[in-house]
């Protein structure tokens, strides 16, 4: 299966790692590859991680990695691909910025 990270989420990563690099650099690469990891895994098990609630019509599902969660969906019947939508902190308003 295939993964695709989709714009926003590639921008949020790049955010991501520049916050961490203010303070540890290797940690910062370390951390968004461990991030990137946890989406190219969603390939093996699409379904393995909840909907996200009030956005199960749209199929959105979340895993949680540290403080961050990965939302993604998958596209096509069966799931064909998944589309990593975000990539966020926790403590953000992760429905403000959903849709």
């Amino acid at each position: 299966m295939i993964v695709r990270i989709l714009p926003a989420a590639e921008a949020e990563l790049e955010a991501i790692g520049d916050y961490i690099a203010r303070d540890n650099l290797s940690r910062a690469v370390s951390f968004v590859r461990e991030l990137r990891e946890r989406c190219l895994d969603l390939a093996d098990m699409p379904l393995a991680f909840p909907l996200v609630p009030r956005y199960e019509g749209r199929g959105i599902r979340h895993r949680v990695h540290g403080h961050y969660q990965i939302f993604y969906r998958g596209v096509g019947q069966p799931a064909e691909r998944v589309d990593v939508i975000h990539v966020l902190h926790s403590a953000r308003n992760t429905a403000a910025i959903l849709f």
